[in-house]
């Protein structure tokens, strides 16, 4: 089966208010992010989470955004000027094969995958490349649309963490979705 990415003019569909109002940003973030920290925002479109994630880690922190797509990351660079966050922000295109983001191993505190992991065409290679970017305390939060994404098919991203030596440590509730908080397999709860 062809994956498919998210065209790049829905990506304001998605920063709509009804959202907001089923998928708080910061409350979804807030239990994983602090001041200070690294983090990556893998698939971050027009930064419908980059930005609630600067906010969240200060100015001694670093957001990392990275999309496939060149007008999604334009549009987030616009939103995160106009929002006086751009000095906590670094926006990079990926490739279809790879992050692109290996001057990263070892340094990333968190890495949000959120509503991505199914347009990628090999999720063991996600997984992998998210494991050698994780900090030793670092995490990944993992959340697909529970009505896109079946449950079986979640199933087989998490054996792909699992294979890439993640494991489960948190089931967040998130509003349609399914999720999870990764960490490296050593420090799991599950």
């Amino acid at each position: 089966m062809p994956h498919s990415v998210c065209p790049w003019w829905l990506g304001y569909f998605h920063l709509g208010p009804l959202r907001w109002w089923r998928q708080n940003p910061r409350r979804i973030l807030e239990p994983w992010v602090r001041p200070g920290m690294t983090v990556v925002d893998v698939g971050c479109a027009m930064g419908y989470f980059t930005l609630p994630l600067a906010r969240l880690i200060g100015p001694t922190g670093r957001v990392v955004a990275v999309d496939l797509q060149a007008r999604m990351v334009r549009a987030l660079e616009r939103r995160a000027r106009r929002a006086g966050l751009s000095q906590m922000i670094e926006t990079r295109r990926c490739g279809t094969d790879s992050l692109g983001l290996a001057d990263l191993a070892g340094c990333v505190d968190f890495a949000l995958v959120f509503a991505v992991a199914h347009e990628v065409p090999d999720v063991g290679k996600l997984m992998a490349e998210l494991a050698a970017l994780l900090a030793a305390e670092g995490r990944v939060l993992l959340a697909e649309p529970s009505g896109h994404v079946s449950a079986e098919e979640f199933a087989a991203s998490i054996a792909a963490a699992r294979s890439a030596g993640l494991a489960v440590e948190a089931q967040p509730a998130i509003a349609r979705s399914r999720a999870a908080v990764l960490v490296a397999t050593g420090r799991a709860v599950r």
